[in-house]
């Protein structure tokens, strides 16, 4: 059975894990053991701990798998929650059985009093998650790994993980993503002079660490879950003969339409311009060496069978730079205690409606409805590079073929209805050269930011360990 990878929002949706079943950013409740390591302060229970008298007379112990590890603010963390994300994460991270499993245990623990600590913050700050929002991060699990929503949670409940339970673990990376804005994002600058030394950096060779900008375009031949040999026989060969077509010159965009089985075939398999880190690892490593306009595969994943063509790389900030750039407008209904999500959802749908039947048009709605800025311009937003909006709005963005209206998306702003107007591959003028430095920047800068606020929570929070983890 293939696991799911659970897509992370964005206190990784910035980073957005890389899932290795689906060919875009993913997001995975549950880190992994990189994460585990960069996350919060490495503090282990203190060598006065309390323990339990019969292990403090050397009596043997007996106890059952259910018990309190430790108390964060007297809210309780249980040997079964340190025992589901130490199984998780040796499931989506097989090199993390090297690690002597007493340090991964206690690596796994620290990590949830962090999350713990950081998710009373949450509460305190009042910040809410509407269940709508948690729909959407739903089906975007369910996108990114190819499968429907009946089989992702059919596959969720072979992982040993309630559909209940699988929402809160959204619900609870939705909430951080959040704090994550509120008390980082939104305080963190970067200067001109930053922005001027990155340039010269870049364009020297001084910054050879920071990873590339690509974009890769894909066909996708699935596989089904259920598949027998000769049936995975088959999918292989076909993918085989898309790879042959594509490298004897056919047109890659027009074999994704017609061929692929994944919902970017819209705009020719295109996945978009963004940084490597934001790739899933298998297609970066399979491109690595690859030339521009090369194709690569096929390679197989959760998934199924890929074939890749790499379509543009360049570093961030370069002068050469070619980004896909596009057009976008979009009808802003911004949260409103007026209002409730599922309102502003079921008006944008109705909207949506109207605009396919022809009897509405979108710039005039936009200027009628939306509370956005862009209101006064028909809701237009301009050529956008990518990494310019956020993650919610760009990913439902990216599904969409020139001409195509998305269905209502939920964001921290509110709830948008968005058009793709068009598309195009073009060089950054130095404007956008600069912006996207600046953004590279940022992301370092929210990164740093954020450890060093996570760090603060946790020291702050009042933390009281029980008996130690055990399997």
């Amino acid at each position: 059975m293939n696991n799911i990878r659970f897509p992370l929002t964005l206190v990784c949706l910035a980073a957005l894990a890389a899932s290795s079943l689906a060919q875009g950013q993913g997001l995975r409740p549950g880190m992994g053991i990189t994460d585990i390591m960069r996350a919060g302060p490495r503090l282990g229970p203190p060598t006065t701990a309390p323990r339990s008298t019969a292990a403090a007379t050397g009596a043997p112990v007996q106890r059952s798998a259910e018990y309190i590890v430790a108390l964060v603010n007297s809210e309780p963390i249980t040997n079964t929650e340190v025992q589901t994300r130490l199984t998780r994460i040796l499931k989506e991270n097989p090199e993390a059985e090297r690690m002597p499993r007493p340090e991964l245990t206690r690596l796994v623990l620290e990590r949830l009093i962090a999350e713990r600590a950081q998710l009373q913050a949450a509460k305190d700050a009042g910040i809410k998650v509407d269940e709508l929002a948690i729909d959407q991060a739903e089906q975007t699990v369910a996108r990114q790994n190819q499968i429907s929503m009946v089989e992702l949670q059919r596959r969720v409940g072979e992982e040993g993980i309630s559909v209940k339970s699988f929402r809160n673990d959204l619900r609870d990376q939705l909430l951080l993503t959040r704090l994550r804005e509120r008390e980082v994002e939104s305080k963190v600058k970067v200067s001109d002079v930053e922005v001027d030394q990155f340039i010269r950096d870049q364009r020297s060779g001084t910054n050879a660490a920071v990873p590339p900008d690509i974009n890769i375009a894909q066909v996708l031949i699935a596989v089904p879950e259920d598949a027998s040999d000769a049936q995975v026989a088959t999918l292989q060969q076909r993918a085989q003969s898309v790879a042959q077509r594509a490298r004897a010159g056919e047109d890659f965009a027009k074999l994704a339409q017609e061929l692929s089985d994944s919902p970017d075939r819209a705009n020719g398999g295109a996945l978009g311009m963004r940084s490597a880190e934001r790739y899933p690892t298998l297609f970066v490593d399979a491109t690595q060496s690859t030339p521009v306009n090369g194709i690569v595969g096929p390679i197989r994943s959760g998934a199924g069978f890929h074939v890749l063509k790499l379509l543009a790389k360049s570093q961030p900030g370069a002068s050469d730079a070619i980004v896909t750039q596009t057009e976008v407008r979009h009808i802003l209904l911004r949260n409103d205690p007026k209002r409730t999500t599922a309102q502003a959802v079921a008006q944008l749908a109705e909207f949506k409606e109207r605009l396919q039947k022809g009897t509405a048009d979108f710039a005039s709605l936009a200027r009628d409805n939306s509370q956005d800025a862009s209101a006064k311009e028909g809701g237009d937003l301009g050529w956008s590079r990518p990494g310019q909006f956020v993650p919610e709005f760009e990913e439902a963005m990216n599904r969409l073929a020139p001409g195509q209206i998305s269905d209502p998306v939920v964001s921290r702003f509110g709830v948008h209805l968005i058009q793709v107007v068009a598309r195009r591959e073009a060089k950054l003028s130095q404007t956008e050269q600069r912006e996207a430095a600046r953004a590279v920047l940022r992301d370092k800068k929210i990164d740093e930011a954020f450890e060093a606020w996570a760090q603060e929570v946790r020291a702050r929070a009042y933390v009281e360990y029980r008996d130690p983890p055990q399997s």
